[in-house]
């Protein structure tokens, strides 16, 4: 029996990435006293990353998780409430929107941003997770750069593996696209484009078992493979390993209310962060799976905030 009345607030935010954060920035300097509600381990992708050098405004190399408690701290410096738990169930068919959390506490709002995120899909296996952000990555974009003149692996046979071993020939000096079966899953222009780069050799028909590397430094140097149709187990100098086998949007609380595609991604309206419930709106990976960048993800935050005010004050 929950006895905590309700906390209400003009508008509540879920997640706490760039988007999530940047969208609270904003929406506290409106006078809006945002509430975000984040989990136990608040930050979002950012904080798996080592490195950032993509970040505008940073010449030097900055820190991840570093940079995710700068927007944090600047959040609450302006005014919003950070509220560590899980959001379990909402209810976004009436208004004021109604947020239930596992403490027992519910959260009412006039308006909601959903800022929840993505998260990679891994191989799962033990030695990947050891080796993440010392040579096995899940974002080409973000750490390709580290591999110049180096032999890199990709595992996957959809557009984002393909799409991502051909950014990597950008600096690799050689690409293994690593894949299950024995054709590709991604567009047929894509991989006439794939093929045609003398930098990438495809592996057909297997599956990384095992990363191999040092821990002094700390650092990938191979990966086992096994041919899925001998069972045969090879071994591959590499020192970079991705992983380009999809992400899952953090969308379950919003299945039959919101409008998403068929990979679970929320659909907003064109050039806004209007979801199909007037009032809800979503920014960042939640959303986006094309570009996936802290840049754009703290950019659809500013956007969800500015919409919000505007929205909240034609509601009056």
């Amino acid at each position: 029996m929950n006895n905590k009345s309700p906390k209400h607030s003009k508008v509540l935010i879920l997640g706490s990435g760039p988007a999530g954060y940047t969208a609270a920035i904003y929406a506290a300097r409106a006078m809006l006293k945002p509430m975000l509600v984040h989990g136990t381990q608040p930050g979002g992708q950012l904080t798996t990353t080592t490195d950032v050098e993509n970040y505008p405004g940073y010449s030097k190399v900055i820190q991840g998780p570093w940079l995710m408690e700068e927007m944090k701290s600047q959040a609450e410096a302006v005014g919003t409430e950070m509220i560590q738990d899980h959001i379990n169930k909402i209810d976004l068919s009436k208004k004021p929107i109604v947020a239930y959390g596992d403490s027992g506490q519910n959260y009412t709002a006039d308006a909601l941003i959903i800022a929840t995120g993505a998260q990679a899909r891994w191989l799962n296996l033990k030695t990947e997770q050891d080796f993440r952000g010392f040579g096995v990555s899940a974002c080409a974009t973000c750490d390709g750069f580290f591999f110049k003149e180096k032999e890199v692996a990709v595992v996957g046979g959809g557009n984002a593996a393909v799409e991502e071993a051909i950014f990597l020939t950008k600096f690799a000096s050689k690409v293994h696209l690593i894949h299950r079966r024995n054709e590709l899953r991604a567009e047929k222009l894509l991989q006439e484009k794939l093929k045609a780069n003398k930098k990438i050799e495809i592996i057909w028909d297997s599956a990384v078992e095992e990363v191999l590397g040092t821990n002094e430094p700390k650092g990938v140097n191979a990966i086992k493979i096994k041919n899925l149709k001998t069972n045969n187990i090879s071994e591959l100098k590499v020192d970079g390993l991705f992983i380009a086998i999809g992400h899952d949007p953090a969308t379950s609380l919003f299945k039959n209310q919101l409008e998403m595609d068929k990979e679970g991604y929320l659909i907003t309206k064109p050039d806004s962060t209007e979801t199909n419930i007037p009032g809800v709106f979503a920014a960042g990976d939640v959303k986006d799976k094309k570009f996936r960048q802290a840049v754009t993800a703290a950019g659809m935050g500013c956007m969800a905030a500015l919409e919000t005010e505007k929205y909240l004050e034609n509601v009056k």
